[in-house]
Formats: C-alpha cells, sequence, structure tokens
C-alpha cells in the first residue's frame, strides 16, 4: 500500500451546475454516491434536518458541487417509505438519485453504477456536511494518476471524521461484489477492501497534521449542535472556507 501527505489544497475552479454535471476534465468518468436515508438509529432523519435554513444533506451536496474533478452526483436512498423525503428533497432541487435496498448497501451502489454508469467513484457519507471539495480534488487526482484500486484517506485515518474519502475502481469493485458476504460487508461497501488489503493496490492520503480526534460528521444531536456553531460564525458560503478554517471554528465552538 501506497502513502503520500497533503500539506496544501489547491484553488478552487468553477465550471458546475446545481446537478453536479461538469464539463469532463479526465478521460475516465468520475462521480460522486452519497448513500443517505432517513431512519438513522442514532439521530433519525438528521439528513434533511434544517441548519440556518437548509438540510445537511444540501451542505453537502453544494460542497460536492464545487468539486472540478466530479462527472456526475448520485444520491443512493432507499426504497423504503421512510426516505420519500429525501427523494423528493433530490427531485425538486435536480439532484440525481437512486433507490435502493435498504441494508445491503453494496447492491445499492450496484445498482446507481448500472444506471449511471462509471469508471470510478467517490463514497460519500451523507453525514458529512462540511466534507470538503479540494480534498476530494486532491484524492481524484492521484485515483487518476496510477492504476489504483482504492484511494483513500483512512488508512489509517489522519483527517477528521466528516473528511472521509474512499474512491473505488468500478471495475474492481463489481468483481468484489460477489465475494462480499458478511453483513458488515454488505452494509459498509468499503470495508471487505480495508479486510483484504494484500490483493487490492490501495494509495493513502495522510494529512499534515493527525486531527483523526477531531468529529465534523453528524451522527448525533451533539454533532448536530456542533455543526449549527459552526456554521453560525460563517459570513459566507460554506465551500469558500479552507478545512483549516472550519477547523480553527470546530475548536473554538467544542472549547
Amino acid at each position: 500500500m501506497k502513502h503520500s501527505r497533503i500539506d496544501g489544497l489547491m484553488p478552487l475552479r468553477s465550471g458546475h451546475n446545481k446537478t453536479g454535471a461538469v464539463v469532463k476534465t479526465q478521460s475516465r468518468v468520475i462521480g460522486a454516491i452519497v448513500q443517505a436515508r432517513m431512519s438513522s438509529i442514532r439521530f433519525p432523519g438528521k439528513v434533511l434536518y434544517q441548519v440556518s435554513g437548509k438540510p445537511l444533506l444540501q451542505y453537502l451536496l453544494d460542497n460536492l458541487i464545487q468539486c472540478t474533478n466530479l462527472d456526475l452526483i448520485v444520491v443512493a436512498t432507499s426504497a423504503d417509505e421512510s426516505d420519500i423525503p429525501i427523494v423528493n428533497f433530490c427531485a425538486k432541487n435536480g439532484f440525481h438519485y437512486y433507490c435502493g435496498d435498504m441494508q445491503n448497501v453494496v447492491n445499492r451502489f450496484k445498482g446507481v453504477l448500472e444506471r449511471y454508469p462509471m469508471d470510478g467513484f467517490v463514497r460519500v457519507n451523507g453525514d458529512s456536511p462540511l466534507i470538503h471539495h479540494r480534498l476530494i480534488d486532491e484524492c481524484i487526482k492521484k485515483f487518476a494518476e496510477g492504476d489504483y484500486d482504492l484511494v483513500t484517506n483512512v488508512m489509517p485515518r489522519s483527517f477528521p471524521r466528516g473528511q472521509s474519502v474512499e474512491i473505488l475502481k468500478t471495475e474492481t469493485f463489481t468483481d468484489a461484489c460477489r465475494l462480499m458476504q458478511e453483513e458488515e460487508d454488505l452494509e459498509h461497501v468499503t470495508r471487505f477492501f480495508y479486510r483484504n488489503y494484500r490483493k487490492y493496490n490501495i494509495y493513502n492520503v495522510a494529512a499534515s497534521n493527525d486531527c483523526s480526534d477531531i468529529y465534523l460528521c453528524v451522527d448525533t444531536e451533539d454533532h448536530m449542535e456542533v455543526f449549527r456553531k459552526i456554521v453560525a460564525r460563517m459570513t459566507k458560503p460554506h465551500w469558500q472556507y479552507e478545512l483549516d478554517e472550519i477547523l480553527t471554528f470546530y475548536r473554538q465552538v467544542t472549547a
């Protein structure tokens, strides 16, 4: 497994529309698949919880739209009745979506890839409203530079939770699907590859400073309150802040 360290992130470039479709900047099609559902055990309905007049999922999608190297964004939710609000949100705001299996997320991702063909995809959790577009772009750039099965920044984790980036080669993922039998593998999508890391070409991106103890994801109501306080300190659109600035806000509101 190979490693690199990110000390700085590239400046923002524009050219996106609200659906996340962009003018292709690479020979391969790279998409983002956002897994989101309303039935969180610890915080039901969190993905559409409103903060400053905007649902959590919108913050996340706003960040993804800023990515220069993404060709497509798809929200992968379930076909369960409880997730109809997510479908309605995506339809109203012009985002691609797919409804699949509630528990078997691997099958849900397979369904996305059948409907929206991609050469590789970024797996994004719907509880990461502040995931940084420049970090995603840098990881996609690394993915495009080599013949990697998986580019990640969580093996080991050094970026904050809520800044996890995992980019899988579609061919590798689809070939591995038939080998995934354990319930946790089917739910967590990338777990199988980490357990079998010797069989795959994996590249890990590390932060210049270890921030793995910081929680920027939203799993609980307490995390949501931290997110709300961070947003309250912002005086411009959230995607215009650098990750270091967001970390400064985090430390201020949790001190």
